[in-house]
């Protein structure tokens, strides 16, 4: 099984609700149910953007916002999503962004300047694969898999802005 990264655009009110939900069931069940146009499956892509990223050439603020967009920020109370109803529980418990850093985040990645990102990544696939991360298994254009990546978790944190939404962040 395939670990990818997972996030889940909600109001304010609907985390409400789960941690609510969590407080009365027997089970601390937060009844986490958002509906699917409200999640999106990254895969793994934007890792492998992360870690091209790290290396010569893109700025430590783009690294710090692309890793704050996947990882969420560690001060939210977000204890009640700790559940199996909400992720398998072999990596770290779901995160949360609250509204305003998601807006953050919807303008930084707006921002970037994706041409620019990828411009010194290699021209073979097998080596910008290896500078990836993604390993020699992976099969088409890493640039424009990356790139693809990138405009959807982009849209998805421009709609959850859009929205005043939260964005919930975890790893399954």
């Amino acid at each position: 099984m395939a670990l990818t990264q997972q996030f889940a655009r909600v109001p304010p009110e609907y985390l409400d609700r789960c941690r609510a939900s969590a407080l009365d069931s027997p089970g601390a069940a937060p009844n986490w149910d958002p509906p699917a146009e409200d999640l999106l499956d990254a895969g793994w892509a934007v890792w492998g953007l992360i870690r091209h990223c790290r290396g010569p050439g893109a700025a430590p603020a783009t690294v710090a916002l692309l890793e704050r967009a996947v990882s969420g920020d560690p001060d939210g109370d977000a204890d009640f999503l700790d559940h199996d109803e909400v992720y398998d529980g072999l990596t770290d418990p779901p995160r949360v962004l609250g509204a305003t850093a998601v807006a953050d985040i919807a303008h930084g990645l707006d921002a970037i300047d994706v041409g620019v990102l990828l411009a010194d990544l290699p021209a073979s696939s097998a080596e910008a694969a290896a500078v990836c991360g993604f390993g020699p298994r992976f099969v088409g254009d890493v640039r424009a898999h990356m790139g693809e990546q990138l405009a959807a978790m982009r849209q998805f944190y421009r709609v959850a802005a859009h929205r005043g939404w939260c964005v919930v962040v975890w790893v399954d």
